[in-house]
């Protein structure tokens, strides 16, 4: 294939029935629009540290762990004769509820919350939205696929496992074009507008799904009956995680990780029964070595803080950065949609661990003041090195999701698409889960407070060596066996 033709594929590769879904991932993209006034606000208003923070994070990654309960509705039970369709309104309308609460909040329209209180309300209205929405357009990525020619008989399987990549690079794609449509209006917006405004503005954002979903019919066939070993799992999880997480339980959020593990193995067993034992040691070996990937802490909100306080950067900085950002992962992403639909999940994470911890380096010799020698020896600051160290690291976060996404699509189960899909995604975001808790357990231990960064530096040194550590023996212990 030449470059050009390597290059117009995603182009060729797009179908009409492709945009509802596309739509549903831009959106998710677009939802950045308030994240740089969401940012400060939490550092002006709120009172939280950044271990409290990272703590929060683990709640709010925890919807994304019960996607079985929403994946098992989504296949089984239609509401106004749909099973697509009418899930995206709702996740829209829990998005809207938790914009509408975090400017009530912003604008100090909620006497009765605490900011803090607010906030973790209002983000987790926004965080179940998108995971409604999210197993919606999952389970339509591998549905838009045929598996069999117009004449009725099988298609190859390399072309259908071809074209599943391809759709989820596509879907990255929208993703990522989201992201780039927002994120440098992000920093302008929050400079210019107040908190409240901004969190007003983004109820476009919902709308774009919404309209993606009336553009094109989207509601697969009959519904299959209710799974109740999944549903009736997934619902009592769920209730036992509200009760241990309102209980004032000590290890709260422990308890929650060991039993949503406990849960989602035991559901994926159910699931890929039928699966062949060559197929289920694929799918073992890859998901541990994504799960350690993904499993790595990072260094919390403190950077971000002492970016503010120290260097000076601003919201407008902010935006430039990740609309730089934004716009070179989109182009990597484009650029390698060929390679990402076919090498190995090994060798795609092996590289992308090994370039993660040099393109470490710049952010961490800036908190011991390698721009103060640049900008007096070379011309050139700290904004110039944070600038190309956005640049240079914005593709990968993305790209590391691709061979993953393809290897979901191809084993998904015909009856259960959604629930299978919504199981794996589970099971990797609790790998998010366990990497808020280490960046909780690490603030804790080299705490950082707002104006106080003297532990920031030998916080960052062990966060980047842990996210190289973590994967690489996970790679060396189960790559050769996927």
């Amino acid at each position: 294939m030449t470059a050009a033709a390597q290059l117009l594929q995603p182009i060729r590769a797009m179908r009409l029935r492709y945009l509802p879904l596309l739509m549903v991932y831009f959106a998710y993209g677009a939802l950045g629009v308030i994240d740089i006034s969401r940012d400060m606000w939490v550092k002006e208003s709120l009172t939280l540290s950044p271990a409290e923070l990272a703590g929060i994070g683990a709640w709010l990654t925890l919807p994304w762990t019960v996607k079985m309960v929403v994946g098992e509705l989504v296949d089984s039970v239609a509401i106004l004769g749909s099973r697509r369709r009418v899930y995206v309104f709702i996740g829209a309308a829990f998005t809207v509820g938790g914009l509408l609460v975090l400017a009530a909040a912003a604008g100090g329209k909620l006497p009765a919350l605490r900011p803090d209180q607010a906030f973790f309300i209002g983000m987790m209205l926004i965080v179940v939205g998108t995971v409604v929405q999210d197993v919606v357009a999952d389970a339509m990525s591998t549905e838009v696929v045929e598996r069999t020619g117009h004449d009725g008989s099988p298609r190859d399987d390399a072309e259908v496992r071809a074209e599943l990549g391809m759709v989820q690079v596509l879907g990255r794609l929208a993703l990522s074009f989201g992201i780039l449509a927002v994120a440098g209006l992000s920093g302008l917006l929050a400079a210019y507008f107040d908190r409240a405004t901004v969190f007003l503005l983004g109820l476009v954002v919902p709308a774009i799904s919404i309209s993606g979903a009336l553009v094109i019919r989207i509601d697969p066939g009959e519904a299959r009956p209710v799974d109740w070993r999944l549903l009736g799992g997934g619902l009592a999880f769920g209730a036992a995680v509200l009760l241990i997480g309102f209980g004032n339980v000590a290890f709260a959020q422990e308890i929650v990780f060991l039993l949503s593990m406990a849960v989602i193995c035991t559901m994926l067993v159910i699931v890929t029964r039928e699966l062949d034992a060559a197929s289920k040691r694929a799918i073992l070996y890859t998901t541990i070595v994504i799960f350690a990937f993904r499993a790595t802490p990072s260094v919390g909100d403190g950077y971000f803080w002492w970016t503010l306080d120290v260097l000076k950067f601003d919201e407008a900085f902010y935006g430039i950065l990740r609309q730089t950002a934004a716009a070179i992962g989109a182009v990597a992403l484009w650029v390698l949609a060929k390679q990402l639909t076919e090498y190995s999940v090994a060798k795609t994470l092996l590289w992308l661990t090994v370039i993660g911890l040099f393109l470490s380096a710049p952010t961490i010799a800036l908190y011991y003041g390698v721009h103060i020698w640049t900008e007096a020896n070379f011309g050139f600051g700290a904004r110039s090195i944070a600038l190309v160290d956005a640049a240079a690291a914005s593709p990968f976060a993305q790209l590391s999701m691709i061979p993953l996404l393809t290897l979901i699509a191809y084993y998904a189960p015909a009856a259960h698409r959604a629930t299978w899909f919504a199981l794996m995604a589970s099971l990797m975001n609790l790998a998010l889960v366990m990497g808020q808790l280490g960046t909780k357990y690490l603030n804790l231990i080299f705490p950082v407070q707002r104006g106080d960064y003297g532990e920031l530096g030998v916080l960052m040194l062990v966060a980047a060596a842990l996210g190289f550590l973590i994967p690489v023996a996970a790679i060396a212990a189960f790559g050769r066996r996927i």
